[in-house]
């Protein structure tokens, strides 16, 4: 995935009024916990294999198991076909934050870095803008975009 020309305002107009609705809400949000983070669209191939357009907020750069360490973003938002996904690229003490968080979010699907949900009912608002926060919190300054 690359960095993209297109803005998050272009890609959060492209969806319907619904999802347009629950994607910015969860981008206010992210925002409002992660003040000063660089806002950028990532979009192309994620390492799953499919094509991708999502939101990145911050800068970090990410050690891979195998090879060079890449470029990538502290928090991700994407809208998938049937459902939202975050993704929280923050560690503590080596391990993911939603190791920490995952029971304090509501009805959604975890991975070691990721939220999956189908809307917002299903989200534990205060339990997401917590793990947000210190995701915040522990990155380091010199990491922020």
């Amino acid at each position: 995935m690359e960095k993209a020309a297109t803005t998050p305002e272009h890609l959060l107009s492209s969806f319907d009024d619904e999802v347009n609705g629950v994607m910015r809400t969860l981008d206010a949000l992210i925002r409002e916990c992660m003040p000063a983070r660089s806002r950028t669209v990532w979009e192309g191939i994620f390492w799953g294999g499919t094509e991708q357009r999502i939101i990145g907020y911050g800068t970090i750069v990410q050690p891979r198991p195998r090879g060079a360490d890449v470029e990538w973003f502290l928090v991700g938002l994407a809208r998938q076909s049937a459902s939202y996904s975050l993704y929280v690229n923050a560690t503590e003490d080596d391990a993911y934050l939603l190791k920490a968080y995952g029971g304090k979010l509501g009805n959604v699907k975890l991975g070691s870095a990721s939220i999956g949900f189908t809307g917002l009912a299903d989200v534990d608002i205060e339990g997401l803008r917590e793990l947000l926060t210190r995701a915040h919190e522990v990155t380091p300054p010199d990491a922020q975009g």
